[in-house]
């Protein structure tokens, strides 16, 4: 049986352009981000870019993070942290394909939902930043995806994501949502 997928990490920049910081815990504001982030104030580097897209909140695969890196390696370059990402949550038990796949879907993130609204293509913005070369190429269909944060509340490191079936209220998720490998 796989184990269900959960927070590995989780993060949040005061500001554009600064290092995220870890936190063991984060205030999540409906419609908003969240709190203490650059996004849910207004002020990161993509916030008044055209056309506006939701950044509530964003979430890359540990597994995503993993490949990318070894792709690095194999090519003499500096890899990436999890924070280096900038990436809000990171999530353990997950691929980057089974990821991808919650755009446009309802999922619970520590019960909380959320919903999957893009995917967040890698851009140059982490490389720039620590000038390492190769992220866009290295992150392509592991750069996580973007969600709306829809329900308030607290998320901790090491809560679940989950997904409810079609059958069941939105209120019960159901703890596994991908086929057993």
């Amino acid at each position: 049986m796989k184990l269900a997928p959960f927070i590995r990490s989780i993060y949040v920049a005061p500001d554009a352009g600064v290092p995220m910081q870890k936190v063991i815990k984060a205030e999540l504001m409906a419609h908003i981000g969240i709190q203490g982030d650059r996004y849910a104030q207004g002020i990161g580097t993509f916030s008044k870019a055209t056309p506006i897209k939701v950044r509530h909140i964003s979430l890359i695969a540990e597994d995503g993070i993993r490949t990318a890196n070894h792709l690095l390696e194999i090519n003499h370059h500096p890899q990436f942290t999890g924070s280096e990402t900038r990436r809000n949550i990171i999530i353990s038990q997950i691929s980057s394909e089974e990821l991808n796949q919650l755009v446009g879907r309802t999922f619970y993130l520590g019960g909380l939902a959320l919903k999957g609204i893009e995917l967040c293509d890698p851009c140059q913005r982490p490389a720039k930043l620590l000038k390492k070369p190769d992220f866009i190429n290295a992150f392509s269909t592991r750069g996580g995806i973007r969600a709306a944060i829809l329900e308030s509340g607290t998320l901790f490191s090491g809560s679940e994501l989950s997904i409810p079936h079609a059958h069941n209220s939105p209120h019960h998720p159901n703890q596994l949502f991908f086929n057993d490998k």
